[in-house]
């Protein structure tokens, strides 16, 4: 008797050894899968596998929670996937089958019949068929008490967990809970990786792999909107970052609402992206676009201050040849580059040639931003002159840059001048060298008058020109009453009359004049002359081309003669190649004008020589006139 029952203690010890040998490997396998980094899901999957293989008989399963409380079946290697498709979803409650209402009541349930169980109504006819007659669940709860899952066993007979089975179970649950836990980890690390801290958008890395995933084989299948915000500077600068910071968190917020069914990105700074994928956006882009414009053009509340979200949105659509995404990242960029030169607070779409433009465009702008950097950069003159004596009383300086032996006239940069660093940059580079000219003159006893400086946009709308023309003027000691700034129609009505004026007025407060160039090219009305006032009128060059008596070009420019002389405007015409022309506008009234037939614009050697020869001398006020002024 005792030697049977030390028998029977042995064999038992012998059993819980081998047992507790098999629970040590299960245990050592499955974190050895979490530590490799496999997904949750390869994890789940590889933790049912080896407690089946302890349990032949079981069907094991493991079924994630989800934020909403739904269950989202994770692996089930023995189970039917039309059951798993059928589960996916289904709320957690007091009647969700075993695994939902474990869940939902946070401890294990055991339904020893589901064709009885109540808490099966309504799901029993989803395992019956399968020859599913019992389940136990127990819930995964990690640390903080929160329900992450379920473990379940499923049996082909009525009846309730073993013993054995509970123990297995004790060793699972500690399992799944620290690959839930890993799992959590790495989604709040990707989500930080992804995600813009700011907006809560998906940020740059997450944009980079969403265009390398999309497919590039059938054209117009997505399309790609980028948008730069325009007022971002001017919001920190003018109420600090903190309501720069909201008015990014505004747009970021308008943008995914007004395009919820698209993916928004946040790239960085002041730029945002649209990935459009639906039907409805892709039909129109330019509506799309619109949308956008429309959501954005509200005034937001920044910390007490009222700020109007001004972006400039630039497009393009997988075309024809387009065989990579990068592709229509760089039109859309291209279209964005050029909105923002030409359409400033509103939307282009790319188009065929596009890039090309854009392309001769920034090998103009690194042209001149090396020929400032090695001193290429250099002023030419071309006289203004009595048209009765031909004596020259002023100058206009044009941009010139040297190539090796070649002068390279401004017209063939001047999409460089598109950049507001550039042409800031030109601007400054050609007062310093009018101003040391001028000196040059002015201490050889010329009887020097003025000289016209070209202005860019950048350089009105950047609020430093008169500190720029001040300085370069003050260091060589010439007197502002030299200058004349002379400003293109195109900039004078195409930047808005209100800020124009605003720069006009305080430039001629200080005693500057200024002059409206190539008037007649860019539609402007007369009534502009009235709201921003000038002292000069340069008639364009394709007026005089086109004269003859009693033409409509003759009767324009008498018109304009009449209207300056009222005015008090002085008026000058360019372009004069021929003595008829300079006779009809003589007789016309018109005092002054510049062209080829006086000469050609020159290097300062040639312009001093011109101004020695034939510079108006002492006796007339050195002032520019008008017919009915001299």
């Amino acid at each position: 008797m005792a030697d049977r029952q030390f028998t029977e203690r042995n064999a038992a010890f012998g059993t819980a050894v081998a047992f507790g040998d098999d629970m040590l490997q299960f245990q050592n396998i499955i974190l050895e899968t979490i530590a490799r980094g496999d997904t949750l899901a390869s994890t789940a999957t590889r933790l049912c596998v080896e407690a089946e293989k302890l349990l032949p008989d079981v069907i094991c399963t493991l079924i994630a929670v989800d934020p909403a409380g739904k269950l989202r079946p994770l692996a089930g290697p023995g189970m039917s996937q039309e059951y798993f498709l059928a589960a996916d979803g289904v709320p957690i409650g007091p009647n969700a089958g075993s695994c939902g209402t474990a869940a939902f009541l946070r401890r294990e349930v055991a339904a020893v019949d589901i064709a009885t169980d109540p808490r099966w109504e309504g799901y029993r006819d989803l395992a019956l068929p399968l020859g599913l007659r019992a389940c136990w669940s127990s819930p995964i709860i990690d640390s903080r008490g929160q329900v992450m899952g379920t473990f379940a066993f499923y049996y082909r007979e009525p009846r309730g967990p073993t013993d054995l089975e509970r123990m297995i179970v004790r060793h699972c649950l500690p399992l799944a809970v620290i690959a839930f836990d890993r799992h959590q980890r790495v989604v709040e690390h990707e989500r930080r990786a992804f995600t813009d801290a700011l907006t809560g958008l998906a940020n740059r890395a997450a944009f980079n792999i969403a265009l390398g995933a999309l497919d590039c084989t059938t054209p117009g299948n997505w399309a790609l909107l980028v948008l730069d915000l325009d007022n971002l500077k001017v919001v920190n600068d003018t109420f600090g970052h903190a309501a720069g910071d909201c008015l990014l968190r505004i747009v970021g917020e308008r943008i995914s609402a007004a395009m919820e069914r698209e993916r928004t990105f946040r790239l960085g700074g002041d730029e945002f992206a649209i990935l459009l994928r639906t039907p409805e956006s892709l039909r129109d882009l330019e509506r799309t676009a619109e949308r956008v414009l429309l959501a954005l053009a509200e005034p937001g509340d920044c910390g007490g201050h009222v700020v109007i979200p001004r972006t400039t949105i630039g497009g393009a659509i997988l075309a024809d040849g387009d065989c990579v995404a990068e592709r229509v990242r760089q039109n859309a960029d291209f279209a964005l580059y050029h909105a923002k030169t030409v359409n400033r607070g509103g939307f282009v779409r790319y188009w065929p040639g596009l890039g090309t433009s854009i392309t001769r465009r920034l090998s103009d702008i690194r042209d001149v931003d090396a020929a400032l950097r090695e001193g290429r950069i250099d002023a030419f003159y071309q006289p203004v002159v009595r048209l009765d004596t031909r004596e020259i009383v002023g100058l206009e300086a044009l941009c010139r840059m040297r190539i090796g032996d070649r002068i390279v006239p401004a017209a063939h940069f001047h999409e460089a001048t598109s950049d507001v660093h550039v042409a800031t940059a030109l601007t400054r580079r050609m007062m310093a060298i009018v101003a040391k000219d001028v000196r040059r003159w002015l201490d050889m006893g010329i009887p020097f008058q003025h000289v016209g400086i070209n202005v860019s946009s950048a350089d009105i709308h950047g609020g430093t020109l008169d500190r720029t023309l001040t300085a370069a003027f003050e260091q060589e000691r010439v007197p502002l009453r030299h200058v004349i700034l002379e400003i293109t129609e195109t900039v004078y009505m195409g930047e808005g009359d209100r800020s124009v004026r605003k720069a006009v007025e305080a430039l001629r407060a200080q005693g500057l004049r200024v002059a409206l160039d190539d008037f007649g090219t860019g539609y402007a009305s007369l009534t502009h002359l009235l709201t921003v006032p000038v002292d000069i009128l340069k008639i364009d060059k394709s007026f005089v081309d086109r004269l003859a008596a009693d033409n409509a070009s003759m009767a324009i420019i008498e018109g304009l003669i009449q209207i300056a002389g009222k005015l008090d405007i002085r008026l000058i015409a360019e372009g004069i190649e021929t003595e008829e022309q300079a006779d009809h506008l003589a007789r016309a009234g018109c005092v002054l004008g510049q062209g080829y037939l006086y000469a050609r614009p020159a290097d300062r050697d040639a312009t001093t020589a011109l101004l020695i020869e034939r510079a108006q001398r002492p006796g007339y006020k050195p002032e520019l006139r008008v017919a009915g002024k001299s």
